[in-house]
């Protein structure tokens, strides 16, 4: 029983030193934790929140004078006060760890309010406000990435002139702008990593709302404007896909959510008509 008992704690164990300690890798691993653990919880508490059978739940902070304070004012406390904290203690133990897991928990707090930062209003259940599941996503797979080794750039050595490191990268930075502006954020975010991915994203139709199309479709070329339009139009299985995750991660919008609830309502509303004339029956 003692066996079955140390043999979870000792791969924890090892895991922990050879694999994350010994690579000087455990602060990003913690990092990394910790904004999964805290967007998941934010997002959670908020739907309970917002669910009527969880009144009890406590809600958002609200001032005495209506003020509203975010969760992503928090977050930004813990990652200024956590950082900052970071560089005093040069990186040793435990300070850095502790400091790790605090801007863990900063950054999930924060992203989780992603969309307020873009639309600078309060767009949490909104369609718009749904950017902040994309953005929690891309993030994790950055920091994810960034754990198992990968590097969007290589440090070059002093004298070396002008390396080919420097030239590959600003190429692949070039490519993720390309992407970013076809509205391709996944092949922007893991393409500064995986380099033919952000050559695929560059190459391909832009998004028919993206800059990129704003600028060389429309007028300019209707072909490519009808193409990215039937390429993305709301209907395709990726698009339905991703509408599916965020219901599941983020919760349904707003609009959906209220009407959801208020056809329930008439539901239970007319079952108890039914139940009132059948008891009046005789």
């Amino acid at each position: 029983m003692v066996a079955s008992l140390n043999t979870p704690a000792s791969f924890v164990s090892d895991f922990w030193h050879d694999q994350l300690v010994a690579q000087e890798r455990q602060a990003l691993f913690l990092v990394l934790v910790a904004f999964l653990a805290s967007f998941g919880f934010i997002r959670f508490s908020a739907r309970l929140g917002r669910s009527p059978r969880f009144s009890w739940w406590p809600g958002s902070v609200v001032s005495d004078s209506g003020v509203h304070l975010h969760h992503l004012v928090w977050g930004i406390c813990l990652m200024l006060g956590a950082g900052t904290a970071g560089f005093a203690t040069f990186g040793s133990s435990p300070g850095l760890e502790i400091c790790a897991a605090l801007f863990g928990i900063g950054a999930g707090l924060t992203i989780d309010e992603f969309a307020l930062w873009v639309y600078l209003e309060d767009v949490y259940w909104s369609r718009e406000g749904r950017a902040s599941i994309d953005a929690a996503v891309l993030a994790a797979a950055a920091m994810l990435l960034v754990l198992l080794g990968g590097r969007p750039f290589e440090p070059a050595e002093r004298g070396s002139g002008l390396p080919l490191e420097l030239v590959a990268g600003a190429i692949v930075i070039s490519l993720g702008v390309i992407c970013l502006a076809k509205q391709r954020l996944l092949h922007a975010t893991v393409g500064c990593f995986v380099w033919p991915l952000a050559l695929y994203g560059a190459a391909r139709i832009a998004k028919p709302g993206s800059a990129w199309a704003r600028r060389f479709y429309g007028n300019r070329s209707p072909r490519k404007q009808g193409k990215a339009q039937r390429r993305f139009h709301r209907d395709r299985h990726t698009e339905r896909f991703k509408e599916r995750f965020r219901d599941a991660v983020g919760g349904e919008p707003d609009e959906v959510y209220r009407a959801r609830l208020k056809q329930a309502a008439a539901v239970r509303d007319a079952a108890a008509r039914i139940r009132e004339r059948a008891d009046r029956a005789p």
